[in-house]
């Protein structure tokens, strides 16, 4: 079992074991990449034979195998010891649940009710509390090594599974469909849970394995957002602007800020207060598409959130890093 140690604020701004700072990270470098999946799906299905006819049982693909295998994977990879991480833990928590708690509130607000329909609500409530791991994986990494990669899987075996129970409630209650049916039959949520214990029991992958789901991951990762471009279709944001900007808004300016309270709170070491605001600033999960998509909702709307928010991580991840400096400076 790997455990977590946690190490004091190192001085004058914590240089990551390379020697660069946090702050010089090139974020563009990291979301480009998958910027650029979801405008070459777009274009491959606008300006090729393979329309949305054919995008519609790639999306049938990545829901109920390869994104579930994937999730499952990168769960099941890293031992967890949640004992001690539980101050790790309980800030990515605490993130969490203000996220859920404002999507979820977004339409009681007096000044919003009249703009948001329950319907495309319902789809695009996730986006604000939902996050890309991959790319969180792939930022720890560079920001914090070793140490910082083993952080961020945690936050992900907790945090996923409890992200996908709240992105599914609102579709299954609008939809008048059965919130324990909707949740047994989700395959996203039992590849999550799955992990989750498995990992917990001492439970992991036969070396011989492990490289086949490397390379399904890679292909969910792929496919799912490409799939993401061929729905989308921008011009739907502009019929629900309040609800866009609302979500996006906790997701990128709110939760920033509610991580660097939590980090402050639960008195985090330099490296878990980093991997919890990269974790809070990250741009939204690529699936919340295909989730909206498989559960009858528009797929499109939510496929326009997930590119812009993208898009706006490159802003929040550099604003949430610049946040984190001041906290423990000399």
């Amino acid at each position: 079992m790997v455990h977590l140690r946690p190490k004091p604020p190192p001085t004058g701004g914590a240089p990551h074991p390379s020697g660069c700072y946090p702050a010089r990270v090139n974020y563009a470098t990291l979301l480009i990449p998958e910027f650029s999946l979801i405008l070459l799906g777009y274009l491959v299905c606008k300006f090729t034979p393979l329309n949305r006819s054919v995008w519609s049982q790639v999306d049938a693909l990545v829901y109920y195998l390869l994104f579930p295998a994937l999730l499952f994977h990168s769960i099941i990879k890293s031992p967890l010891d949640l004992g001690t991480a539980s101050k790790l833990v309980g800030a990515g928590w605490s993130v969490m649940a203000v996220g859920i708690a404002l999507a979820y509130a977004l339409p009681l607000l007096p000044w919003l009710k009249h703009h948001i329909a329950a319907r495309e609500h319902a789809a695009s409530a996730q986006v604000a509390f939902r996050f890309n791991s991959f790319i969180g994986l792939a930022l720890a990494e560079r920001l914090a090594g070793p140490e910082g990669a083993l952080e961020i899987a945690v936050l992900i075996g907790v945090c996923v599974p409890l992200a996908n129970i709240a992105a599914v409630w609102p579709m299954a209650r609008a939809g008048s469909r059965g919130m324990a049916a909707e949740l047994l039959r989700n395959p996203l949520i039992f590849a999550t849970i799955s992990g989750l214990a498995a990992n917990l029991a001492g439970l992991g992958m036969a070396d011989w394995l492990a490289p086949t789901f490397n390379r399904v991951g890679g292909s969910a990762l792929a496919l799912g957002l490409m799939a993401a471009g061929a729905g989308m279709q921008l011009g739907a944001l502009v019929r629900a602007k309040a609800l866009a900007v609302s979500v996006l808004a906790i997701r990128h300016l709110v939760l920033p800020l509610v991580a660097l309270a939590a980090a402050y709170a639960f008195g985090l070491s330099h490296s878990q207060a980093t991997i919890v605001l990269v974790y809070a600033a990250l741009p939204t999960a690529a699936s919340c598409y295909v989730l909206a998509s498989k559960m009858g909702f528009d797929g499109s709307y939510v496929a326009g959130l997930v590119s812009l928010s993208t898009l706006l991580g490159m802003l929040s991840l550099g604003l949430a890093l610049t946040l984190l400096r001041p906290l423990y400076a000399v």
